[in-house]
Protein backbone atom coordinates (compact mmCIF):
# COMPACT_ATOMS: atom_id res chain seq x y z
CA UNK A 1 0.00 0.00 0.00
CA UNK A 2 1.54 3.29 -0.81
CA UNK A 3 1.74 6.20 1.53
CA UNK A 4 -1.53 8.12 0.11
CA UNK A 5 -3.82 4.95 0.16
CA UNK A 6 -2.75 4.55 3.80
CA UNK A 7 -2.70 7.75 5.20
CA UNK A 8 -6.32 8.09 3.73
CA UNK A 9 -7.31 4.77 4.84
CA UNK A 10 -5.64 5.67 8.55
CA UNK A 11 -8.00 9.45 8.60
CA UNK A 12 -11.14 7.11 7.30
CA UNK A 13 -10.63 4.81 10.56
CA UNK A 14 -11.13 7.44 12.59
CA UNK A 15 -14.26 8.63 11.80
CA UNK A 16 -17.42 7.15 10.36
CA UNK A 17 -16.43 5.81 6.92
CA UNK A 18 -20.04 4.44 6.18
CA UNK A 19 -20.29 8.83 6.30
CA UNK A 20 -20.58 9.46 2.43
CA UNK A 21 -20.05 13.76 4.01
CA UNK A 22 -17.27 12.16 6.25
CA UNK A 23 -15.58 10.49 3.19
CA UNK A 24 -15.23 13.68 1.11
CA UNK A 25 -13.86 15.63 3.71
CA UNK A 26 -10.97 13.47 4.12
CA UNK A 27 -11.27 12.90 0.08
CA UNK A 28 -10.71 17.01 0.43
CA UNK A 29 -7.82 17.39 3.01
CA UNK A 30 -6.15 14.64 0.58
CA UNK A 31 -6.24 17.18 -2.01
CA UNK A 32 -5.75 19.95 0.14
CA UNK A 33 -2.33 18.75 1.38
CA UNK A 34 -0.87 17.65 -2.30
CA UNK A 35 -1.39 21.28 -3.40
CA UNK A 36 0.44 22.47 -0.14
CA UNK A 37 3.04 20.01 -0.77
CA UNK A 38 3.60 21.14 -4.31
CA UNK A 39 3.40 24.35 -3.79
CA UNK A 40 6.46 24.16 -0.74
CA UNK A 41 8.15 22.10 -3.51
CA UNK A 42 10.33 24.91 -6.47
CA UNK A 43 10.87 21.35 -7.91
CA UNK A 44 7.62 20.29 -9.40
CA UNK A 45 6.88 20.89 -13.21
CA UNK A 46 3.38 21.39 -13.74
CA UNK A 47 3.48 18.21 -16.15
CA UNK A 48 4.27 16.45 -12.77
CA UNK A 49 1.85 18.39 -11.13
CA UNK A 50 -0.69 16.95 -12.69
CA UNK A 51 0.14 13.60 -12.97
CA UNK A 52 -0.14 13.78 -9.01
CA UNK A 53 -2.91 14.89 -9.08
CA UNK A 54 -4.53 12.47 -11.48
CA UNK A 55 -2.56 10.05 -9.08
CA UNK A 56 -4.78 11.36 -5.89
CA UNK A 57 -7.92 11.45 -8.19
CA UNK A 58 -7.66 7.02 -9.29
CA UNK A 59 -6.60 6.28 -5.64
CA UNK A 60 -9.62 7.83 -4.57
CA UNK A 61 -11.96 6.36 -6.49
CA UNK A 62 -10.82 2.80 -5.94
CA UNK A 63 -10.80 3.49 -2.09
CA UNK A 64 -14.46 5.01 -2.61
CA UNK A 65 -15.31 1.62 -4.89
CA UNK A 66 -15.13 0.04 -1.66
CA UNK A 67 -17.63 1.68 0.32
CA UNK A 68 -20.12 1.67 -2.60
CA UNK A 69 -23.26 -0.98 -2.60
CA UNK A 70 -24.13 -3.78 -5.37
CA UNK A 71 -25.13 -2.33 -8.10
CA UNK A 72 -27.85 -4.62 -10.11
CA UNK A 73 -28.02 -4.62 -13.72
CA UNK A 74 -31.23 -2.83 -14.41
CA UNK A 75 -29.50 0.55 -12.86
CA UNK A 76 -30.35 3.94 -13.72
CA UNK A 77 -27.70 4.67 -16.98
CA UNK A 78 -25.90 7.51 -16.29
CA UNK A 79 -24.48 10.63 -19.35
CA UNK A 80 -21.79 8.57 -21.11
CA UNK A 81 -22.88 5.02 -19.87
CA UNK A 82 -19.81 4.73 -16.79
CA UNK A 83 -20.13 5.33 -13.39
CA UNK A 84 -19.22 8.29 -11.82
CA UNK A 85 -19.52 10.29 -8.75
CA UNK A 86 -19.66 14.12 -8.38
CA UNK A 87 -17.59 15.85 -5.83
CA UNK A 88 -17.89 20.00 -5.68
CA UNK A 89 -16.69 22.39 -3.47
CA UNK A 90 -19.76 25.15 -2.43
CA UNK A 91 -18.70 27.53 0.19
CA UNK A 92 -19.24 25.64 3.46
CA UNK A 93 -21.68 22.81 2.44
CA UNK A 94 -20.25 19.64 2.03
CA UNK A 95 -22.26 17.55 -0.59
CA UNK A 96 -22.34 13.68 -0.48
CA UNK A 97 -21.30 11.59 -3.63
CA UNK A 98 -24.01 11.01 -6.66
CA UNK A 99 -23.65 7.56 -8.04
CA UNK A 100 -24.95 6.61 -11.11
CA UNK A 101 -24.28 3.33 -13.24
CA UNK A 102 -24.42 1.60 -17.19
CA UNK A 103 -27.03 -0.68 -17.83
CA UNK A 104 -24.83 -2.89 -18.75
CA UNK A 105 -22.68 -3.06 -15.13
CA UNK A 106 -22.21 -6.40 -13.64
CA UNK A 107 -23.87 -7.39 -10.33
CA UNK A 108 -20.59 -5.75 -8.71
CA UNK A 109 -19.09 -3.11 -7.16
CA UNK A 110 -18.59 0.07 -9.58
CA UNK A 111 -15.18 1.87 -9.44
CA UNK A 112 -16.34 6.01 -8.97
CA UNK A 113 -14.34 8.37 -11.59
CA UNK A 114 -13.74 11.02 -8.66
CA UNK A 115 -12.92 14.46 -10.92
CA UNK A 116 -10.80 17.29 -9.58
CA UNK A 117 -12.56 18.25 -6.20
CA UNK A 118 -10.89 21.43 -5.83
CA UNK A 119 -12.92 24.21 -6.97
CA UNK A 120 -11.21 26.84 -9.53
CA UNK A 121 -10.90 30.16 -7.25
CA UNK A 122 -12.98 32.98 -8.67
CA UNK A 123 -11.04 35.84 -8.40
CA UNK A 124 -13.10 39.65 -6.39
CA UNK A 125 -13.41 42.25 -8.82
CA UNK A 126 -13.18 39.58 -12.21
CA UNK A 127 -15.42 40.24 -15.43
CA UNK A 128 -17.73 37.81 -14.36
CA UNK A 129 -18.40 39.47 -11.32
CA UNK A 130 -18.79 42.56 -12.68
CA UNK A 131 -20.42 40.83 -15.67
CA UNK A 132 -23.10 39.77 -12.96
CA UNK A 133 -23.63 43.04 -11.23
CA UNK A 134 -23.92 45.20 -14.50
CA UNK A 135 -26.27 42.62 -15.49
CA UNK A 136 -28.86 43.33 -12.40
CA UNK A 137 -28.41 47.12 -12.53
CA UNK A 138 -29.63 46.92 -16.13
CA UNK A 139 -32.42 44.49 -15.37
CA UNK A 140 -33.80 47.47 -12.67
CA UNK A 141 -32.53 50.83 -14.28
CA UNK A 142 -32.30 50.39 -17.86
CA UNK A 143 -30.96 53.50 -19.96
CA UNK A 144 -33.94 54.41 -22.71
CA UNK A 145 -30.92 56.42 -24.41
CA UNK A 146 -28.85 53.55 -26.94
CA UNK A 147 -26.11 56.77 -27.34
CA UNK A 148 -25.09 56.78 -23.84
CA UNK A 149 -25.49 53.28 -23.13
CA UNK A 150 -22.97 52.22 -25.87
CA UNK A 151 -20.52 55.49 -24.85
CA UNK A 152 -20.42 53.64 -20.96
CA UNK A 153 -19.98 50.21 -22.19
CA UNK A 154 -17.24 50.50 -24.64
CA UNK A 155 -14.70 52.09 -21.92
CA UNK A 156 -16.19 49.67 -19.45
CA UNK A 157 -15.18 46.73 -22.01
CA UNK A 158 -11.93 47.57 -22.26
CA UNK A 159 -10.96 48.09 -18.72
CA UNK A 160 -12.28 44.70 -18.13
CA UNK A 161 -10.31 43.29 -20.87
CA UNK A 162 -7.13 44.59 -19.87
CA UNK A 163 -7.45 43.43 -16.34
CA UNK A 164 -8.39 40.12 -17.31
CA UNK A 165 -4.77 40.13 -18.85
CA UNK A 166 -3.18 41.64 -16.62
CA UNK A 167 -4.76 38.70 -13.93
CA UNK A 168 -3.81 35.97 -16.20
CA UNK A 169 -0.17 37.25 -17.08
CA UNK A 170 0.21 37.88 -12.95
CA UNK A 171 -1.11 34.46 -12.20
CA UNK A 172 0.80 32.47 -14.92
CA UNK A 173 4.63 34.28 -14.04
CA UNK A 174 3.59 33.42 -9.67
CA UNK A 175 2.82 30.09 -10.86
CA UNK A 176 5.82 29.86 -13.18
CA UNK A 177 8.06 31.13 -10.26
CA UNK A 178 6.27 28.48 -7.35
CA UNK A 179 7.00 25.77 -9.52
CA UNK A 180 10.61 26.59 -10.28
CA UNK A 181 10.21 27.10 -14.34
CA UNK A 182 13.29 29.80 -14.33
CA UNK A 183 15.37 28.31 -12.53
CA UNK A 184 18.83 27.01 -13.65
CA UNK A 185 19.67 23.14 -13.45
CA UNK A 186 22.28 24.23 -10.76
CA UNK A 187 19.65 25.85 -8.82
CA UNK A 188 17.25 22.93 -8.55
CA UNK A 189 20.39 20.87 -7.46
CA UNK A 190 20.84 22.82 -4.41
CA UNK A 191 17.25 22.65 -3.49
CA UNK A 192 16.86 21.67 0.81
CA UNK A 193 15.62 18.20 1.29
CA UNK A 194 12.24 17.73 1.16
CA UNK A 195 10.82 16.45 4.96
CA UNK A 196 9.13 12.95 5.38
CA UNK A 197 5.30 12.39 4.89
CA UNK A 198 3.17 12.97 7.81
CA UNK A 199 -0.01 12.11 8.63
CA UNK A 200 -2.36 13.42 11.47
CA UNK A 201 -6.23 12.78 11.61
CA UNK A 202 -7.92 12.93 8.31
CA UNK A 203 -4.97 15.02 6.89
CA UNK A 204 -2.07 14.48 5.60
CA UNK A 205 1.14 15.63 3.70
CA UNK A 206 2.25 12.98 0.43
CA UNK A 207 6.35 12.80 -0.55
CA UNK A 208 7.40 15.68 -2.80
CA UNK A 209 9.07 13.24 -4.76
CA UNK A 210 6.99 10.08 -4.42
CA UNK A 211 7.12 9.06 -7.96
CA UNK A 212 5.45 6.06 -9.09
CA UNK A 213 4.03 3.80 -6.05
CA UNK A 214 5.66 0.67 -5.30
CA UNK A 215 3.77 -2.08 -6.66
CA UNK A 216 1.84 -4.22 -4.62
CA UNK A 217 3.92 -7.85 -3.85
CA UNK A 218 7.23 -5.89 -4.59
CA UNK A 219 9.27 -6.82 -1.46
CA UNK A 220 11.25 -3.95 0.26
CA UNK A 221 14.54 -5.30 0.34
CA UNK A 222 15.59 -2.13 1.98
CA UNK A 223 13.93 -2.88 5.28
CA UNK A 224 15.59 -5.05 8.43
CA UNK A 225 12.82 -7.68 8.22
CA UNK A 226 12.19 -9.31 11.77
CA UNK A 227 10.51 -12.77 11.46
CA UNK A 228 6.79 -12.83 13.54
CA UNK A 229 5.45 -15.98 11.40
CA UNK A 230 6.08 -18.61 9.02
CA UNK A 231 5.13 -22.00 8.20
CA UNK A 232 7.97 -23.84 9.05
CA UNK A 233 6.64 -23.12 12.26
CA UNK A 234 2.97 -23.20 13.12
CA UNK A 235 3.09 -24.05 16.61
CA UNK A 236 2.34 -20.28 17.75
CA UNK A 237 -0.83 -20.34 15.85
CA UNK A 238 -4.30 -20.68 17.61
CA UNK A 239 -7.29 -21.72 15.21
CA UNK A 240 -10.90 -21.72 17.34
CA UNK A 241 -13.10 -24.92 17.28
CA UNK A 242 -15.24 -23.67 13.97
CA UNK A 243 -12.04 -22.26 12.32
CA UNK A 244 -9.07 -24.20 10.55
CA UNK A 245 -5.22 -23.72 9.58
CA UNK A 246 -3.43 -26.17 8.09
CA UNK A 247 0.17 -25.74 6.58
CA UNK A 248 0.25 -26.51 2.94
CA UNK A 249 2.61 -26.06 -0.15
CA UNK A 250 2.55 -25.59 -3.95
CA UNK A 251 4.68 -24.05 -7.10
CA UNK A 252 4.85 -20.61 -4.67
CA UNK A 253 6.05 -22.07 -1.56
CA UNK A 254 4.61 -22.98 1.78
CA UNK A 255 1.78 -21.53 3.53
CA UNK A 256 -1.05 -21.85 6.00
CA UNK A 257 -4.22 -21.97 4.76
CA UNK A 258 -6.51 -20.16 7.28
CA UNK A 259 -10.46 -20.58 7.33
CA UNK A 260 -12.59 -18.95 9.99
CA UNK A 261 -15.35 -20.35 11.18
CA UNK A 262 -19.31 -19.75 10.13
CA UNK A 263 -19.08 -17.00 13.41
CA UNK A 264 -16.63 -14.93 11.99
CA UNK A 265 -13.97 -16.08 14.49
CA UNK A 266 -10.36 -15.37 13.59
CA UNK A 267 -7.29 -17.10 13.60
CA UNK A 268 -4.53 -16.00 16.13
CA UNK A 269 -0.70 -15.41 15.72
CA UNK A 270 1.79 -14.97 18.42
CA UNK A 271 3.88 -12.01 18.44
CA UNK A 272 6.54 -12.75 21.02
CA UNK A 273 7.22 -10.41 23.94
CA UNK A 274 11.37 -10.62 22.62
CA UNK A 275 9.84 -8.97 19.69
CA UNK A 276 7.60 -6.37 21.14
CA UNK A 277 10.39 -5.35 23.08
CA UNK A 278 12.62 -4.08 20.78
CA UNK A 279 9.54 -2.56 19.19
CA UNK A 280 8.62 -0.41 22.67
CA UNK A 281 8.99 3.46 21.89
CA UNK A 282 9.21 2.72 18.58
CA UNK A 283 7.08 3.10 14.98
CA UNK A 284 6.32 -0.35 13.19
CA UNK A 285 5.63 -1.47 10.16
CA UNK A 286 4.02 -4.95 9.78
CA UNK A 287 3.55 -6.62 6.11
CA UNK A 288 1.33 -9.93 5.63
CA UNK A 289 2.10 -11.83 2.71
CA UNK A 290 -1.05 -13.63 1.77
CA UNK A 291 -3.46 -14.30 -1.45
CA UNK A 292 -6.99 -15.72 -1.21
CA UNK A 293 -7.74 -19.60 -2.28
CA UNK A 294 -7.81 -20.63 -5.84
CA UNK A 295 -11.16 -18.38 -7.71
CA UNK A 296 -12.43 -16.98 -4.32
CA UNK A 297 -10.86 -13.36 -3.98
CA UNK A 298 -12.03 -12.39 -0.29
CA UNK A 299 -11.72 -9.96 2.21
CA UNK A 300 -9.81 -9.97 5.34
CA UNK A 301 -9.72 -8.01 8.92
CA UNK A 302 -6.59 -7.89 10.80
CA UNK A 303 -7.24 -7.04 14.52
CA UNK A 304 -4.09 -6.80 17.33
CA UNK A 305 -3.65 -6.81 20.83
CA UNK A 306 -0.25 -6.05 22.15
CA UNK A 307 -0.32 -5.69 25.81
CA UNK A 308 0.33 -2.58 26.98
CA UNK A 309 2.16 -1.63 23.94
CA UNK A 310 -1.40 -0.42 22.52
CA UNK A 311 -3.09 -2.05 18.84
CA UNK A 312 -3.20 -1.30 15.93
CA UNK A 313 -7.25 -0.82 15.57
CA UNK A 314 -9.16 -2.99 12.81
CA UNK A 315 -7.67 -3.03 9.47
CA UNK A 316 -9.66 -4.33 5.99
CA UNK A 317 -7.91 -5.79 2.53
CA UNK A 318 -9.19 -7.19 -0.57
CA UNK A 319 -6.93 -10.33 -1.14
CA UNK A 320 -6.92 -11.31 -4.52
CA UNK A 321 -5.29 -15.02 -5.90
CA UNK A 322 -1.81 -13.19 -6.64
CA UNK A 323 0.70 -13.67 -3.72
CA UNK A 324 0.20 -9.55 -2.56
CA UNK A 325 1.68 -7.73 0.57
CA UNK A 326 -0.63 -6.19 3.11
CA UNK A 327 1.06 -3.36 5.28
CA UNK A 328 0.03 -1.55 8.17
CA UNK A 329 1.85 0.47 10.79
CA UNK A 330 1.98 0.62 14.58
CA UNK A 331 3.27 3.39 16.87
CA UNK A 332 4.15 1.61 19.67
CA UNK A 333 4.01 3.07 23.34
CA UNK A 334 7.41 3.56 25.28
CA UNK A 335 6.10 0.75 28.19
CA UNK A 336 7.97 -3.07 28.98
CA UNK A 337 5.77 -5.34 27.48
CA UNK A 338 4.97 -7.97 29.75
CA UNK A 339 3.76 -10.83 27.99
CA UNK A 340 3.89 -11.66 24.60
CA UNK A 341 1.09 -10.21 21.88
CA UNK A 342 -1.29 -11.43 18.95
CA UNK A 343 -2.38 -10.95 15.30
CA UNK A 344 -5.77 -12.03 14.37
CA UNK A 345 -6.62 -12.57 11.19
CA UNK A 346 -10.29 -13.19 9.51
CA UNK A 347 -10.08 -15.15 6.45
CA UNK A 348 -13.52 -14.01 5.08
CA UNK A 349 -15.21 -10.53 6.52
CA UNK A 350 -18.37 -11.64 4.77
CA UNK A 351 -18.53 -15.28 6.72
CA UNK A 352 -19.06 -17.06 3.23
CA UNK A 353 -15.84 -19.65 4.56
CA UNK A 354 -13.61 -18.34 2.09
CA UNK A 355 -9.78 -19.23 2.94
CA UNK A 356 -6.29 -17.09 2.68
CA UNK A 357 -3.29 -18.51 2.18
CA UNK A 358 -0.70 -17.25 4.87
CA UNK A 359 2.60 -16.95 3.36
CA UNK A 360 4.81 -15.02 6.06
CA UNK A 361 3.96 -12.30 8.66
CA UNK A 362 6.87 -10.03 9.55
CA UNK A 363 7.55 -6.41 11.29
CA UNK A 364 10.53 -3.73 10.59
CA UNK A 365 11.00 -0.53 12.40
CA UNK A 366 10.00 2.78 10.47
CA UNK A 367 12.83 4.82 9.62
Amino acid sequence: MDAIEKAIRNALEKGNADDRAFREKVYRSAFAALDRALQANPNVTVEVAIKRRKAVQAKIAEIESEYLPAVPGGTEQAQGGAPAIELSGNGGAAPVPSIAVGPDAPHSRVLPVVPDIMPDAVLPGSPADMSASAGVAAEVAPDRDERRIRGRRLPLTAIFLGVTLLAAVGIGLFFAMQTGVFKTQAQLDTAPPEAPPTVSGDDFTPPANSGSPQKPGAPDQSRDWINVFSPADASHVSAPSDAKADVMKDDTGSFLRIRSGTSGSAISFDVGQGILEKLAGKHAVFDIIARSEEGKETQISVDCNFGELGDCGRKRYAVGQQRNEYLFDVPFADKHPGAAGTIAINSDFDKQGKAVDIYEIRVSIAQ
